[in-house]
């Protein structure tokens, strides 16, 4: 079983950078597939930044790249998702997911089997 929490969250103006963790315990080394969704009020939850970790590779929404950096602790125990130059339009609850495989780092359904409970972002203008 694994088990995914969030910090990091917050409220920042524009312009500024904030850094997300997930502490993942449990079979962390059948984690081959984790990524960062975001989900805006009413609507589905979308991927942000992913990656397939035995591959070291990474995939971004186009909204977030250049901004956005997703990587993992050398114990491969924590994730994290560095967001700089933050616009208003990221406010959004923050999920951590992981699965032992999926088709893509940043589609939900593709494969995620564990969540964490989310953290807020808030971006003011």
């Amino acid at each position: 079983q694994v088990r995914l929490v969030e910090s990091g969250g917050g409220s920042v103006q524009a312009g500024g950078s904030l850094r997300l963790s997930c502490e993942v315990s449990g079979d962390t080394g059948r984690s081959r597939c984790m990524g960062w969704f975001r989900q805006y009020p009413g609507q589905e939850r979308e991927g942000v930044a992913g990656m397939f970790t035995h591959l070291s590779r990474s995939y971004y929404v186009d909204s977030v790249k250049g901004r956005f950096a997703i990587s993992q602790s050398e114990l491969k125990n924590t994730l994290y998702l560095q967001m700089d130059r933050l616009k208003p339009e990221d406010t959004a609850m923050y999920y951590c997911a992981a699965g032992s495989s999926c088709l893509h780092p940043l589609n939900k359904d593709s494969g995620y089997t564990h969540w964490g409970q989310g953290t807020q972002v808030t971006v003011s203008s």
